[in-house]
């Protein structure tokens, strides 16, 4: 039993260190590709659309009610300490820091992996990728490298408006709900917020865009044969975006803010 549980374990291990051994290299050829031709504008483009300006509503509201929710966890929590204060400083650093990036990472995630690893993975079944080889159309040029681009440039704008967003939810609620004034509460918030805050929260947003299409580009090309395939892929996608986002905050947040 002891020996079994040792073997599974260890085809386990072995499975993960190839399977991200693999996304490594493919990492490394999309990068690699960036910087050769042919660059296939309007792919670019239209990636640069769906990824950018129609996940704006979702990474909006998201923020929106994160920062009105912040602010009455903070206030409910600070009055204990007689703290109520801190509110508007406090919503600022966390929303621009964290809760801006990761949130907005993650609604990104489960709208646009999955919608890649869709198209992809539908792209291989229908034999559409093996079509392009035939035409002479690298599919790794032509496919990943525009949606990695626009993710990579896209999701750090989605952050710096949901940051936004979320600072004016908390400031909502603060001065409808929590009784502050208005131009204090802005004050505070202009004060304690740093240029760094906002700096490092974009820099996460480039990284964690990254990650979104990589990963929707990598299970969708890799993914099976048939529907359940495809689903498959698209899950997969997700899931590993997903726990790439919070992988990458963690180890960002470590390299910029630690002591």
């Amino acid at each position: 039993m002891i020996a079994s549980a040792l073997a599974t374990l260890g085809r386990g291990t072995l499975g993960g260190l190839a399977g991200t051994g693999r996304v490594a290299l493919y990492a490394g050829a999309v990068l690699g590709h960036l910087l050769r031709p042919p660059f296939y504008r309007r792919e670019f483009f239209v990636a640069l659309m769906q990824i950018g300006w129609l996940s704006l509503p979702v990474v909006g509201l998201t923020a929106l009610f994160t920062g009105a929710a912040l602010a009455l966890q903070i206030y409910a929590g600070g009055a204990r300490f007689s703290a109520e204060s801190v509110v508007p400083s406090i919503v600022a650093i966390g929303m621009v820091r964290e809760l801006g990036p990761v949130l907005g990472g993650l609604m990104v995630a489960a709208r646009v992996a999955s919608s890649i690893a869709a198209e992809i993975g539908t792209m291989k079944v229908t034999e559409q990728i093996d079509a392009l080889v035939t035409l002479s159309t690298n599919p790794l040029k032509y496919l990943a490298v525009p949606r990695v681009l626009a993710a990579t440039l896209s999701v750090p704008l989605l952050v710096a408006v949901g940051d936004v967003i979320g600072v004016m939810g908390g400031w909502l609620v603060g001065t409808e709900r929590l009784g502050f004034n208005s131009a204090t509460y802005l004050r505070n918030t202009w004060e304690y917020l740093e240029l760094w805050d906002v700096g490092s929260g974009i820099v996460k947003g480039a990284a964690f865009g990254f990650i979104v299409a990589l990963m929707g580009c990598y299970y969708g090309m890799n993914s099976g044969r048939g529907a359940q395939g495809v689903g498959r892929a698209t899950k997969s996608a997700v899931v590993a975006a997903s726990v790439l986002i919070l992988a990458a905050n963690y180890l960002l947040t470590e390299v910029f803010f630690s002591a």
